[in-house]
Parts: structure tokens; C-alpha cells; sequence
């Protein structure tokens, strides 16, 4: 953890090297003050010897100066490098996160990933802060204060000694009990901002179904939860002040009835006993410094470890040594492909699987495909049908290698997937998800993440491919118009044209639609599904639909069962051969539902 922290300061180790030095000169100018304020009470004002008074006044105010001076440069440099630290951190960890694989992102929630790069960062970046300034302060204040005691006099630096054992003892029951609630305090973080992040994301759901009160009162018990823990680790926190007054007027008794026993005896002089007093405070003090350090680093250790396990995360799916960078054609070939969902307890494509047996953490597995064996010639429409569960989804991830198979191979223009450069990959394989998104900006915008270098007129294009030129062209800024977060100034059925206008423009060899004109009415899905016969027939499609009215007219039609392939063939040939294609048909044209709705063996 340490090293891979270390590794992201970066450009910011100068500041990172002359923050410490600024702090000890800063220091130094602070602990001679006493010093040299002690000869001008004895060598000045109590000698009645005003040269004395005038050279040592102006002695301190030039270390004043210097103190003060060191100070900022100490203050400047050290926000220099901890934000420099921080951004770098940042930095890393969203650069990491854009190269994991779909089973990667599975790995941790959303709001996971929020707070490792808000909160976890901004404790680290405090951390780092005060390591850079007090933890060089404080250790060397300490030990130049009891020096410099025990130059003025070793016998009342006993007093001192006394004091730090006590408060180092009470400091060290405080501390390490307060360190096990910090690190209780971030899983509840996560659960706090996974309430957020589902409310605000589905706020039209929440209202729909008025659960304004329920989600409060969700919110609220994991708000309940943090607070109780920070007022535990808080109120430990507090006996620092009670614990370190004690040992402080304990000192300044002792030092106070010793100290007068000493003047009067002429052992000590009264600026000897005025610097002490002085000294033993910046003692204390340096070891309340150090208290507060030791409960942040051990709150930002919790930190540093979430943060390091994004930042070294190995991405399941990485480039080949030595990747192919072309994709000769939109052929596709399924060779005995099983596929597994891996889960060690965690959330995986919205299915949680068990995770123990007899009492032992284990991975277990979820089968979504079976020995599925096909081939799509480079240029074919194939249509895929089948129930919710069935593996239609898991199918097409596959073929841009969103996910790896667990046996078998996956080929594209001849080659496994895995022989591939992603990228290259990517870009052959153009794929419009279930999950319909749009980002913040224009639909212009949206639509050159398929193309940034695409003019309007190849924009134009694509979206009448689509069949979404015609609504754009209505709305008052046309494809300027500004589309809000998460596309909410849109229908479903818009969004799913601009998205699959989207993929278009990548030009692609291969272009998967997952269900993509689902929220379409059935004319505009009639109208696109003529489009692409007519306008892209050298491209590969393959299309997933509920609907047999959406697939019939394809080349050839994929059937899914339970993650295996139970037909494949045209339309009028699985009528003939196909039981569940024929059920399918039957209850659809019966009843013009969906499948799913009749309880079929999905």
C-alpha cells in the first residue's frame, strides 16, 4: 500500500522535500525564542542593561520574522503537494477504473467507487498534509523543548519526562480504541451514498410509487448508523483535552513550587523559569499534535487500502502481448462456449449467488451459457429470441469481449476474441445495450462518441437510418439541443434512436442491437429494421428482440433456452422444427403479449 501511495506523488516531490525542511526551520526559530527571551529578562531587564534589552528584542523580532516566513513557505508548499497528491490519486484510480471489464465494475458498487475517490481521497490528502508538516513539527518541537530543558535545568526536566509517560500512556488507550470505530466508519459511507445514488437515479420511480417516506426513513437509518460511530470516536477523541489540561497544570504546579524553592535558593533565575514554563507547553502540546496524527493516519490506513485496491486492480480482460490490430470481417463463430458469473459474494449482474458452504467463503459460479456452438457469415442479419434469463445478453456481450469466456472460444473475422487489440475490437463491434445512455450535452455530442470526427450531414445520416432525423429536426435547437442528465428530455423510444444513430457512425463490421427498439412503437421498429436491409447489408447485425415481429425478416433466427442454444434457423424453419419458437409465436399472435408475461419456459 505504502509503496503504490508513494508512487503517486509524483511531480509534487519537491514540494513534498522542502515542506519538512521549511517546518524544522520554522521550528527552530520557535524554540530559540524562549531561549533568547530569557536572556533578555536576566541579561537585560533584570541587569538593568538597556543594550542587552535593545540587541535581544531585535533578535527575536528578526526570528520571528524568519518563523513567520518559513511558516507560509511551509503552509504554500504543503497544500502544493498534498492536492498535487491527491489529484494524482484521483487520477489513477478513474484511469484504472476505464480498463476494467464488466466483471471488474461487478466487483464494486457504485457508490463504492464514489467514496473511494471522494471521502477515502480527501482523508488521505489531509493525511498527507500532516504528515508533511506535524509530524516533522511535532517530533521535532518535542525534542528540541526537552534539549533545550535540559541545557536550562536537568533537575526540573524530570517534570517533563513525568508528564509525557502519563500522557503518552492515556494518548495510546484513546487512540487505538478509536482507531477500530474509523474503520467501521467507511463501510457506512458506502451505504450511505448507495442510498443517495439509487434515490436520486430513480427519483421518477420513487415518486411514481410514492416511497418518499421509505426511502427517508432508509436514508435515515444509515445516516443514524455514521453519526452513532463518529459520536463514539468523537467523544473518545474528546478526553484528549481533559487528559492533556491535567498533565499541563500538573506541570506548571510542579514547575511553579520546585521552580520558586530554585530561585530563592539562586539555582534558577526568574527568565530560566519563564522559558521552561514556555518549554513545557510546547512539549505538551507537541504531543497532542502527535495524538491527533496517530487517529488520522490510522483513519486514512482504512483509506489508503480502498483507495490502493482500485488503483492495482488487474483488469480481467487486457490486450494480448502481441494483439492483431484489424478485424478482417463480420464473421462470427461460437466454438463450445460455457460462460460463468464468478461471485465471491458480491452483486453480479443483479443476481446475488450464494457465497458460503459449511461456513466457508468460496467462489461460486452461475452457468449463464452451456456448450453454445454457432456460425454468422460476415454480412448476415441474425435475429435472437428467447425469455428473460435465457442468455441472450450474456451471447452478445461476448462477442466485443465485454466479458471472457470460461471454455471454449469466441471468433471474430476468423480470430479468438482474446487475440485481439480491445480497442480494435471495440470499434468492429459496435453495440447498443439494454441500457440505453445518454451523457449531458448536445445530441450532436452524444452522437460523435460514435465518431468524433463525424460532420452533421454523416450525423444526419446515421439518425435517419434510425429514424430519429425527424424528431431532432422538430425540437427547437434541432441537434443542438441540449440533452439533460441521463437523457430525461427524451422518450425511451428517442433515446434508443440517438443511441443506435450512435453506433452507426462507428462504421462498424459487426453491430449488435440488445433489445435496442424495445420502448419503439411497432411501425418506427418496422421502419429501422427496413433501414438496415436496405442501407447496410454488407454490415453484420445481430439483433435481440421479445418480439418475433422484430426478428422474423432476419437471415436466420438464434433461439435461447437456459443458456443454450435450442434452434437456429429462419423463421418458417423453426415454426416447423422449433417447439419453443412455436409457443413464442402462438402466445404473441394470440394475445400480442410478450412471452415472459405468459409464464413460458423462459
Amino acid at each position: 500500500m505504502v509503496k503504490t501511495l508513494y508512487s503517486q506523488i509524483g511531480q509534487y516531490k519537491t514540494a513534498s522535500i522542502l515542506t519538512p525542511v521549511f517546518t524544522a526551520l520554522e521550528v527552530v526559530m520557535d524554540v530559540l525564542i524562549p531561549y533568547v527571551t530569557a536572556k533578555l529578562i536576566d541579561e537585560g531587564i533584570n541587569a538593568g542593561n538597556i543594550h542587552n534589552v535593545y540587541l535581544y528584542g531585535l533578535v527575536m523580532i528578526g526570528m520571528a520574522f524568519l518563523s513567520l516566513l518559513f511558516g507560509i513557505l511551509a503552509g504554500r508548499m504543503s497544500a502544493y503537494a498534498s492536492t498535487g497528491f491527491a489529484a494524482n490519486l484521483r487520477s489513477a484510480m478513474y484511469r484504472n477504473i476505464q480498463t476494467f471489464a464488466f466483471s471488474d465494475i461487478d466487483k464494486y458498487s457504485t457508490s463504492g467507487l464514489v467514496t473511494r475517490m471522494t471521502t477515502d481521497v480527501n482523508n488521505l490528502q489531509n493525511a498527507y498534509q500532516q504528515i508533511l508538516r506535524v509530524t516533522v513539527r511535532a517530533p521535532f518541537r518535542l525534542v528540541l523543548s526537552i534539549v533545550m530543558c535540559l541545557v536550562i535545568d536537568a533537575r526540573l526536566s524530570l517534570i517533563f519526562i513525568i508528564a509525557m509517560v502519563v500522557l503518552s500512556f492515556s494518548l495510546y488507550h484513546i487512540i487505538s480504541r478509536v482507531a477500530k470505530l474509523f474503520q467501521q466508519v467507511f463501510e457506512k459511507y458506502d451505504e450511505l451514498n448507495l442510498s443517495v445514488q439509487e434515490n436520486v437515479s430513480a427519483i421518477r420511480v420513487v415518486k411514481a410509487f410514492v416511497r418518499e417516506k421509505y426511502e427517508n426513513e432508509k436514508f435515515a437509518t444509515a445516516a443514524e448508523a455514521l453519526y452513532k460511530l463518529y459520536v463514539r470516536a468523537e467523544s473518545l477523541m474528546a478526553l484528549n483535552h481533559p487528559v492533556m489540561n491535567m498533565v499541563v497544570y500538573g506541570c506548571i504546579i510542579a514547575l511553579s513550587w520546585f521552580g520558586a524553592h530554585y530561585i530563592v535558593g539562586g539555582t534558577l533565575t526568574t527568565g530560566e523559569l519563564t522559558s521552561l514554563f514556555t518549554y513545557v507547553m510546547s512539549i505538551l502540546m507537541s504531543l497532542m499534535m502527535l495524538s491527533m496524527v496517530f487517529v488520522m493516519l490510522t483513519q486514512s490506513a482504512a483509506s489508503g487500502k480502498r483507495v490502493t485496491e482500485i488503483i492495482n486492480e488487474k483488469p480481467d480482460i487486457a490486450n494480448p502481448e502481441h494483439p492483431l490490430m484489424d478485424v478482417a470481417d463480420g464473421s462470427v463463430v461460437f466454438q463450445g462456449v460455457r460462460f460463468d458469473y464468478q461471485d465471491k459474494g458480491t452483486q453480479i449482474s443483479g443476481e446475488k449467488t450464494p457465497s458460503s458452504e459449511n461456513g466457508e467463503n468460496k467462489v461460486s459460479r452461475k452457468s449463464a451459457l452451456y456448450d453454445v456452438s454457432f456460425t454468422i457469415a460476415s454480412g448476415e442479419t441474425i435475429g435472437v429470441i428467447g425469455g428473460t434469463g435465457s442468455g441472450k445478453s450474456t451471447l452478445v456481450n461476448l462477442v466485443s469481449r465485454l466479458y471472457d469466456v470460461s471454455q471454449g472460444a469466441v471468433l471474430v473475422g476468423g480470430h479468438d476474441v482474446r487475440e485481439y487489440d480491445l480497442e480494435t475490437l471495440r470499434n468492429a463491434v459496435s453495440v447498443v445495450l439494454q441500457q440505453n445512455t445518454l451523457f449531458s450535452g448536445t445530441i450532436l455530442d452524444n452522437l460523435r462518441w460514435g465518431n468524433e470526427q463525424a460532420t452533421l450531414e454523416e450525423c444526419r445520416d446515421a439518425c435517419r437510418i434510425a429514424q430519429a432525423d425527424d424528431f431532432i429536426m422538430e425540437m427547437p435547437e434541432q441537434y443542438q439541443t441540449k440533452i439533460e442528465q441521463g437523457g430525461t428530455n427524451v422518450s425511451g423510444g428517442q433515446k434508443q434512436r440517438i443511441c443506435i444513430a450512435r453506433a452507426m457512425l462507428k462504421k462498424p463490421k459487426i453491430l449488435v442491437l440488445d433489445d435496442s427498439t424495445s420502448a419503439c412503437d411497432t411501425e418506427t421498429d418496422a421502419k429501422i429494421r427496413a433501414a438496415f436491409r436496405d442501407q447496410l447489408s454488407g454490415m453484420t447485425k445481430i439483433i435481440i428482440a421479445q418480439r418475433i415481429s422484430s426478428v422474423k425478416d432476419c437471415d436466420r433466427i438464434l433461439v435461447m433456452d437456459n443458456g443454450m442454444v435450442t434452434g437456429f434457423g429462419t423463421h418458417d424453419e423453426l415454426l416447423r422444427t422449433n417447439d419453443l419458437y412455436q409457443e413464442i409465436s402462438k402466445i404473441q399472435n394470440e394475445d400480442r403479449g410478450d412471452f415472459d408475461k405468459k409464464g413460458g419456459k423462459a
